[in-house]
């Protein structure tokens, strides 16, 4: 099983969205309702594809949601098959709000899965733990 950590600040959890490779939950401390989503890069220079888990496996049951351009703003991509007012959607766009501008969303946790936000690997490491990127991938910049 993944030792899976929560983000207690919102730098890192940001660091850890553009990394690349990087999948999280939000949870709702109002309603306890939560949404995971997968932020992946193609290449380096390239914007962010945002994906929302919509199916049994996951690691493949992605749906495509948006796009974070140039590591801060994020548009709802218009390809999409899921409405940008469906809660799914509307729960993204609002943390991503919060992070990009260096805040925690508030009344929210932000959770990764235990492998690392760039290259996938499964962490170990108690301080690779906590900020969701290994020994390796800790020390490459993030856009």
């Amino acid at each position: 099983m993944s030792p899976s950590a929560q983000f207690t600040t919102a730098e890192i959890a940001k660091r850890f969205l553009l990394a690349g490779n990087a999948r999280v939950t939000l949870v709702s401390l109002k309603t306890g309702v939560r949404f995971t989503y997968r932020v992946f890069q193609r290449d380096e220079k390239g914007p962010h594809f945002v994906s929302l888990l919509t199916g049994p496996d996951n690691t493949a049951s992605y749906t495509f949601l948006g796009t974070i351009f140039e590591g801060k703003g994020y548009r709802h991509g218009r390809k999409s098959p899921l409405n940008d007012d469906s809660p799914s959607a509307k729960a993204w766009a609002w943390a991503w709000s919060y992070l990009a501008k260096g805040d925690m969303p508030p009344s929210c946790e932000v959770w990764h899965e235990g492998r690392c936000g760039r290259c996938g690997r499964l962490l170990t490491v108690p301080e690779s733990i906590s900020t969701g990127l290994g020994p390796i991938c800790e020390g490459r910049e993030a856009v």
